[in-house]
């Protein structure tokens, strides 16, 4: 099926508009909220009890209880390490802030247990008013092999940890970060793209915040910290607080379970160790899908037809939807709203658009089939004339004995309706070919009051029979160049309309003027008129007004578009001017090359 330019400007428009709006939804919370519950749901069903690297030494409630709660943290944490000291651990990592005074006792015992303490990681965290850090008294500091950060921005679910962060001047990788090179005697490099630890490269980018993508789900033993804590062997030991009545950043996973910080910090450094990193796509490649899922489903409604288009809509939405499982069983971040949104838009509007243009292009065809038979019957109807008087001239010459002068005057009556109907067909035939571009102008000179004379002629009969007279008013003197028999044709259908539409009684004038570069024929009639809306369609084949149809006139709709065709392969055009009941006046107007003017004549001729 062929399709117009503003058919096709139009679907674009619609596709485009559904990919823009699949890209503002993407970016609203709501869709950033749709994304993170589609990467909650993913990564829990990836989730594998793998064996672990670390330990954490809880402090939890049953130690509090027996220590006399959070008040004795530091006395707490002074026996864990010297405890922890012994069962030989690969590191110890206090996830807590040392960073204020406390009990002169107490302190003194945290530094002696610290003093000794193997590969010790140290926690620092930003101010509230991220201006610095809270940092381990020096007394504590001196004693600890690396210093990382506890931050995290959750939102409202930790799903990734800052790598880096810097606050006045100072900057600190995350304590997880810090946890891994001092238990893998490593080093950490950096570049705008990554960081690196040893022979493990993080796609931690500086322009995401240097985000990791936590991996939750190892089987991270939990030792309490008042118990026996010979499972720290040889492992990474994360002490810290994980009473409910005491720990302070218990945060949401995308698990649904609420972990204390230790615990989060834990699973960073599992997912370091285990290597497997999870890269978010960048916007670029969102878009891109946006832009390559439309474009699909515009193509698969421009070409497709039937059950075969749903299927392959069906197969584009359902990828779509399936996409961001497959990225992320790859370790890619795919959004999942975006694509979908950008799938079920575009399709339905492009189902849309197809099932309206369809529609619309099933009812023009069936108007055009009827509008093609009323054609034919039109034709038809026009050539009954000549052949009823050549059947009824030879029926004459065949049954009665005539003399040889009423012989001769029924043969030449014979002959003139044949070439009248010869005539007829082979204009009919010659403007089919015209329309389809088959057939070239045969041009040749003569007299523009000829023209007219011939077709007011021929129009004299009908005219007649109405009392309608027809004036042939002011006609430029000189020879027009131009296919004859298409413009006589042109000519006569105007004055033959103008007589079918006007009522008995009135007048016609043409009229031929010279007017600057342009010739000028005017048909002006005193009929029923047409409205501006309908002065737009009256050249469309087939059509019809609202009032021809109700005259009761017989038409098929086609002789002014055939008319309209046959003067802009003229160079020309025609102008209409009309009102309701006031009547019509058709102008057709062509170049200065098709006339070369004489005389202009000023006077009227009567017909």
């Amino acid at each position: 099926m062929k399709h117009s330019r503003r058919a096709i400007a139009a679907y674009l428009a619609v596709l485009c508009a559904a990919a823009a709006a699949a890209v503002v939804a993407g970016w609203t919370p709501l869709g950033a909220r749709i994304d993170g519950d589609a990467y909650d749901w993913l990564l829990s069903s990836a989730r594998k009890d793998q064996p672990a690297a670390s330990v954490i030494v809880a402090i939890d409630e049953p130690t509090l209880n027996h220590q006399g709660g959070l008040r004795n943290l530091r006395r707490i944490l002074a026996d864990a390490i010297a405890r922890l000291k012994e069962v030989q651990p690969a590191a110890i990592v206090v996830d807590a802030i040392l960073a204020d005074t406390g009990w002169a006792e107490e302190d003194q015992k945290l530094e002696e247990a610290l003093r000794s303490a193997p590969h010790l990681v140290l926690a620092a965290d930003l101010l509230p008013d991220g201006s610095g850090w809270e940092d381990p008294l020096p007394r504590f500091r001196r004693h600890a092999e690396a210093v990382g950060h506890v931050h995290a921005d959750p939102d409202p679910v930790s799903r990734a940890i800052p790598l880096e962060k810097a606050a006045g001047r100072v900057r600190r990788w995350a304590l997880a970060l810090e946890a891994y090179r001092v238990a893998f005697h490593c080093s950490i490099e950096e570049s705008p793209e990554s960081v690196r630890a040893g022979s493990v490269l993080i796609p931690a980018g500086r322009r995401d915040g240097r985000a990791l993508y936590v991996r939750y789900g190892h089987a991270i033993p939990r030792l309490s910290a008042g118990g026996s804590l010979a499972g720290a062997r040889g492992k990474v030991a994360f002490v810290g607080v994980t009473a409910l009545s005491a720990v302070k950043d218990r945060l949401m996973t995308p698990h649904g379970e609420m972990l204390p910080g230790v615990e989060i910090h834990a699973q960073a450094f599992e997912t370091l160790v285990d290597g497997r990193f999870l890269h978010a796509v960048r916007p670029a490649v969102s878009l891109l899908s946006v832009l390559t899922i439309t474009a699909l489903a515009g193509l698969i409604f421009f070409f497709a037809r039937g059950w075969s288009a749903y299927l392959l809509a069906t197969v584009v939405l359902a990828a779509a939807h399936v996409a961001p499982y497959i990225a992320f069983r790859w370790d890619y971040i795919f959004p999942a709203f975006m694509p979908a949104a950008a799938a079920w838009l575009s399709l339905s509007a492009a189902a849309a658009w197809r099932y309206f243009f369809l529609n619309r292009d099933l009812r023009r065809a069936e108007a055009e089939r009827r509008r093609y038979q009323q054609a034919i019957q039109f034709v038809a109807h026009e050539m009954r004339s000549p052949l009823t008087a050549i059947q009824g001239s030879s029926e004459i010459m065949t049954r009665y004995s005539l003399d040889e002068s009423k012989r001769k005057q029924i043969a030449n009556m014979i002959h003139s309706e044949s070439k009248r109907l010869a005539r007829m067909i082979q204009t009919f035939l010659d403007v089919e070919r015209l329309s389809a571009g088959e057939m070239q102008l045969r041009p040749e000179s003569f007299p523009l009051r000829e023209l007219l004379e011939e077709c007011v002629t021929r129009a004299r009969a009908l005219a007649d029979r109405k009392n309608i007279s027809i004036q042939i008013g002011c006609c430029a003197e000189g020879k027009l160049r131009a296919d004859r028999e298409l413009m006589e044709y042109a000519v006569y259908n105007l004055l033959n309309n103008a007589v079918k539409y006007s009522p008995a009684g009135r007048g016609i004038y043409v009229s031929a003027e010279w007017t600057g570069k342009e010739l000028r024929i005017a048909v002006r009639d005193q009929g029923i008129g047409m409205t501006a809306q309908e002065v737009k369609q009256i050249f469309r084949k087939f059509y019809r007004t609202a009032a021809a149809e109700q005259s009761g006139e017989f038409g098929a709709g086609i002789g002014l578009s055939l008319v309209e065709q046959i003067v802009h392969c003229h160079q020309g055009r025609i102008e209409v001017e009309s009102a309701p009941g006031q009547g019509s006046c058709f102008t057709i107007v062509l170049p200065h090359m098709a006339f070369a003017a004489e005389v202009p004549a000023s006077s009227a001729i009567s017909h």
